[in-house]
């Protein structure tokens, strides 16, 4: 038995077919999986391991085509399903909980949540029907009822004791979707698939922060391994100038989605962890992404330390996570005040294409800090703050672009500009792929480290933002050819509210979140319900439990593209105003003051408002739902032909439509 039961790539812990199951030792079992534990087998989990042995031998006896996997490691961040069944083409996730009577709320989440990995992030997974049940081993119940599956392959979770484990099996099996034929006849190969698993901003952040390396939270095993590549690059170039005495800047640049973000927040983490003499720090001028992040790097700190016993201060913890994500506007405030080199020798600075330009910088300046003589941009600022350090020092800028919503951005150029006039000494290191139109720049190294070329957010739609490119430029054919290959990605469009909250609800599963999105001058929603003037609370609205009247999950309050940029969703309902119109000439924007709409003929202005729904358009990582409202002919401001005309335009664009029937459905 020393080999039998180790799957190729220790996806579990044992694993056998199961006539080798039902024939199997119980000690042996339990000796191949006590094998992977790093610490000494406790009571309890000897009694639900010794217990989940026996009542699967049952079921591998009642159905000998079965394969067993007992401990499968769903590898976002270290999870364990307790065993898979794979049984005519259906993977069966079950999660015991031995000894209980009732299904709560949180082993629900979490076995669903098993099935949802596997479903999103195992690639040979994709295709599959997937049941994942729950079994209450003291349970009373029948567990008998339809077969319900989602639309994606996913059943409805299972709640059972297990008694009739066999019989649930066949039954779902029978009924389930085809296409798991492939597995069937070769498990082993199904469990080796790559697993890639991309988990939100705030999951990242939480993981890096409590110490997991980027390569085990990014799409590793798909050998899309840039996070990694560019942290060691940016690793190393920091450490030669510890040693040279030299000022660094790197600067990183990415496609939509591609992880710019979270590749800093490693950075600025493996910095802290390798010399907290570094003192590395994380800036971001995005104010609701700062109190989201350091919200939920304190409470999940004070969640991790609970759980081993030791009492946490919820006071301290969030004193560390606001000194390792700070706002860069109180960082630039605070420099004001002093002369002294700051404490951090490594800075991170994300969206750093969004820094003020002179005009803007020095406005603010002169009204906001009584300072009339400032004639720096914010870019040359900040880089003479950090030149005050006698030695070494290095700077980090993400560089995004296309969603610049705020006036006053100064872009790459302006730090490259700022770098070549002010600071010639500094040693440059920029991605290859960096666009330096109107930037001079000699002596730059340029690396192809330093571009993150993979989008790993949206994991079931690689070609969302080409779509909503397409949308936005007005060019219908082009997006609804692309929609037709985002054929995971659920997209729909109504003219109900109701409806649209009812097809967020459907699809919204076990810990996903969901939320309203509207644009910050879609004013006259206001007669819908959406009230884009009451500001949300971006820490509450993205962290909140969905009982929590404030959270997104509750989908009373629609958070605008200030809120909401550089975070992301599962689910959206984008809700679209007149501010940006369909016409005969095109899209159209507007701005809503006093009691009517005004043209925006500004050509930044205008950017602005598109670029408003382009952020709201791909803040959903699994699926959206659009809601154009009806209009009122007798309201001026709300002329239903108008919103008709929007309302063509995205159909046209290939999105489906679903009506008020959703609303009469049961969720």
């Amino acid at each position: 038995m020393a080999d039998v039961g180790r799957s190729r790539l220790q996806r579990a812990y044992f694993d056998a077919d199961a006539a080798t199951f039902y024939s199997a030792n119980p000690n042996e079992i339990l000796g191949a999986l006590t094998s992977h534990l790093p610490f000494a087998l406790e009571p309890a989990q000897r009694g639900a391991w010794l217990y989940q042995i026996q009542h699967l031998k049952q079921t591998a006896a009642k159905l000998p085509e079965a394969h067993m996997f007992l401990e499968f490691m769903i590898p976002r961040m270290g999870r364990r399903a307790d065993a898979l069944v794979v049984y005519r083409g259906v993977i069966f996730v079950l999660e015991y909980k031995v000894g209980a009577a009732s299904f709560d709320k949180h082993a629900i989440n979490q076995t669903v949540g098993y099935a949802l990995d596997l479903k999103h992030f195992h690639e040979t997974s994709h295709e599959l029907p997937i049941v994942p049940i729950l079994i209450a081993t003291e349970a009373v119940l029948d567990s008998s009822g339809r077969p319900e599956w989602g639309f994606d392959g996913l059943a409805e979770l299972v709640q059972t004791n297990g008694a009739d484990l066999d019989e649930i099996m066949q039954v779902w099996s029978t009924a389930a979707p085809t296409g798991g034929a492939g597995v069937h006849r070769e498990p082993l190969r199904w469990a080796a698939g790559r697993y890639k698993p991309t988990p939100t901003i705030i999951e990242a952040a939480q993981a890096l922060y409590r110490g997991h390396d980027v390569h085990e939270i990014s799409r590793s095993e798909a050998g899309a391994d840039n996070l990694s590549t560019t942290a060691s690059f940016i690793s190393s170039a920091i450490a030669n100038a510890k040693q040279t005495g030299d000022k660094i800047i790197c600067f990183v640049t990415g496609v939509p989605g591609s992880g710019k973000t979270l590749a800093g927040l490693n950075i600025a983490n493996e910095r802290m962890k390798a010399d907290e003499e570094e003192h590395a720090v994380f800036l971001s001028g995005n104010g609701p992404l700062v109190q989201v992040l350091r919200k939920a790097l304190a409470d999940d700190a004070v969640h991790q330390l609970r759980k081993t016993g030791i009492r946490a201060s919820v006071v301290a913890e969030a004193r560390k996570a606001d000194a390792f994500i700070q706002n860069i506007h109180h960082f630039r405030d605070e420099a004001l005040s002093s002369s002294d080199p700051p404490v951090g020798k490594v800075v991170v600075f994300d969206e750093a294409q969004r820094a003020w330009d002179l005009q803007q910088t020095s406005r603010f300046m002169r009204e906001k800090r009584g300072q009339h003589d400032f004639s720096m941009s914010e870019p040359e600022f900040l880089l003479s703050v950090m030149d005050r350090h006698e030695g070494w020092c290095a700077v980090v800028c993400l560089i995004g672009g296309g969603q610049e919503i705020n006036t006053g951005e100064a872009g790459l150029t302006e730090w490259t500009s700022a770098l070549s006039r002010a600071f010639p000494t500094w040693k440059v290191y920029i991605s290859d792929r960096a666009d330096l139109t109107g930037a001079l720049l000699d002596g730059a190294e340029h690396h192809r480290s330093l571009h993150l070329a993979t989008s790993i957010r949206s994991f079931r739609a690689e070609r969302l933002s080409e779509f909503v490119a397409a949308l936005i430029d007005g060019r219908a054919d082009d997006a609804r050819n692309i929609k037709g290959t985002l054929t995971s990605y659920p997209m729909a469009i109504t003219r109900s509210l109701t409806a649209a909250r009812h097809w967020l609800r459907k699809h919204r599963r076990a810990n996903e979140r969901m939320g309203l999105l509207a644009s910050s001058n879609a004013l006259r929603l206001k007669p819908d319900g959406i009230f884009v003037k009451a500001k949300v609370d971006p820490p509450l609205w993205f962290l909140a439990p969905g009982q929590d009247v404030r959270s997104s999950d509750s989908l009373e309050d629609a958070a605008t593209e200030f809120e909401v940029q550089g975070l992301e969703l599962d689910w959206a309902g984008v809700c679209w105003d007149l501010n940006f119109r369909w016409t005969s000439e095109g899209w159209a924007a507007q701005r809503f003051r006093g009691s009517r709409w005004e043209k925006v003929s500004d050509p930044q202005r205008r950017a602005y408002v598109a670029n408003s729904y382009r952020v709201l358009l791909t803040r959903a990582r699994q699926g959206l739902i659009i809601f154009v409202p009806q209009g009122d002919i007798c309201d001026a401001t709300r002329p239903s032909s108008l919103y008709d005309a929007t309302y063509d335009y995205l159909r046209e664009c290939g999105i489906k439509e679903v009506n008020d029937d959703w609303a009469r459905q049961p969720t």
